[in-house]
């Protein structure tokens, strides 16, 4: 079921069913159900309570399991904001970070019309095809140096992150000229089946958390796509 799909799908459910219907435990059971196969319906139903107290490796655990829907499609990016990051791209050879990069499907497009730019993916899982260099990480500790990639690119990820301020902190503290960040434009519920514990439904919600003024955010069929004031490239020493 592509993005655009059950972008459409969510806007429905969020936006014109009552609250008290929408968010009701009884009514989501069945979704639950079908949209993960029937397995750890309890746990993933719960997951916004129970998420806060899992240690890392409980996390990665969850994650390394997960069977759903939404998991096992390409990507969760929809064509209109893959095609606006790809031409936001800065000119030039350089290197690009893609954090929590699942199996790597942004990072192909990229490699498609970018071929100068060496391309780097980490998760808290390995899901890579091998095609690029992974590194399995969580967001809050990149086992990276300090601006060591001219390009990052972080989709669908903050949203699922307990600690979003240290992410973007991280974020920022390894790209050298730009950074985007795409999360879904998405009204809080506690039953929501995409395992989401952070929520953007409006703009400076996301403003906010980035903390960058001169930004750009563009709502993008359902997707905010956040990007920050490209920096100068570094002139090549002589």
């Amino acid at each position: 079921m592509n993005r655009q799909l059950t972008n459409a799908i969510r806007y429905l459910m969020d936006e014109w069913l009552p609250p008290v219907l929408r968010d009701s435990r009884w009514f989501m059971y069945p979704l639950y159900w079908l949209a993960y196969g029937g397995k750890n319906i309890a746990q993933t139903m719960d997951f916004k309570r129970l998420v806060h107290a899992w240690s890392p490796e409980e996390y990665r655990d969850f994650y390394g399991g997960l069977d759903s829907i939404s998991r096992n499609r390409a990507t969760d990016l929809n064509e209109a904001t893959i095609q606006a990051m790809l031409s936001a791209l800065p000119k030039g050879p350089g290197r690009l970070l893609d954090v929590g990069c699942g199996r790597g499907y942004f990072l192909g497009r990229v490699r498609e019309v970018r071929p100068d730019l060496e391309l780097v993916g980490c998760d808290v899982v390995d899901k890579s095809d091998g095609s690029f260099r992974f590194e399995t990480a969580f967001i809050e500790r990149l086992p990276f140096p300090d601006q060591s990639f001219d390009i990052v690119t972080c989709s669908h990820t903050l949203e699922h992150i307990t600690s979003p301020q240290a992410a973007v902190k991280e974020l920022k503290r390894v790209a050298k000229q730009v950074l985007f960040v795409v999360v879904p434009r998405q009204r809080y519920y506690f039953y929501t089946l995409d395992e989401h514990v952070n929520f953007y439904p409006h703009r400076h919600l996301l403003m906010n958390e980035m903390g960058e003024p001169g930004a750009g955010c563009e709502d993008i069929q359902g997707d905010w796509l956040w990007m920050s004031p490209p920096r100068p490239r570094p002139s090549s020493p002589e």
